[in-house]
């Protein structure tokens, strides 16, 4: 339903940009670029789950305001001691098999330390997405999947060469892929 995101700097699409001609032969070439910090699912927003409840499983999903409120009022107990904290993109990595979806997955590389124990302290309140949050939680920023890159294409992009883009977080993005928009920020 919702994500809460990395805000990335300029210096992340200019990256992206500079990547782009050699993504060719992959099936899907991300054009937005985004940095998850954690997902979250229709029962992280029911009103039980507000109060501590499980809430049911026959209720609907709320409206998406009312959703993301609700969102919102859960995240403000986790996130209540987090302070800014930096991040790192510092190469080019790939999934070869990935949990779900296509592969190959091409992303760059992402870095930091504070973000993985925030993830965690996530995952504890909301619970982890199986598979791919909590240990399996790997931060990266997706460029390219699927497809048939020719022979090579893929090491040579892990071999590609770039200046480390580094920056401090002082806010996250509540995301919604519905409608693939920023539909709040929270300071830290």
């Amino acid at each position: 339903m919702f994500s809460l995101n990395v805000p990335l700097p300029p210096g992340v699409e200019r990256i992206a940009g500079d990547l782009h001609p050699k993504l060719s032969g992959f099936d899907r070439v991300r054009d937005r670029h985004t940095l998850v910090c954690k997902r979250f699912g229709v029962g992280d927003v029911r009103s039980g789950d507000l109060e501590g409840g499980e809430g049911t499983a026959e209720r609907s999903p709320p409206p998406r305001q009312e959703a993301l409120d609700r969102l919102r009022e859960r995240l403000r107990r986790p996130l209540a001691e987090t302070e800014s904290f930096e991040v790192a993109v510092t190469g080019i990595g790939v999934f070869d098999a990935p949990q779900s979806g296509s592969r190959p997955v091409v992303y760059l590389v992402v870095e930091s330390g504070e973000l993985i124990r925030l993830h965690r302290r996530l995952c504890a309140a909301f619970g982890p997405i199986e598979g791919i949050e909590g240990d399996e939680y790997v931060p990266h920023i997706t460029l390219a999947r699927g497809g048939n890159p020719e022979p090579g294409a893929v090491a040579d992009l892990v071999d590609a060469e770039f200046d480390p883009i580094r920056w401090r977080v002082h806010a996250l993005d509540v995301w919604d892929p519905e409608y693939r928009e920023v539909v709040a920020s929270v300071d830290l």
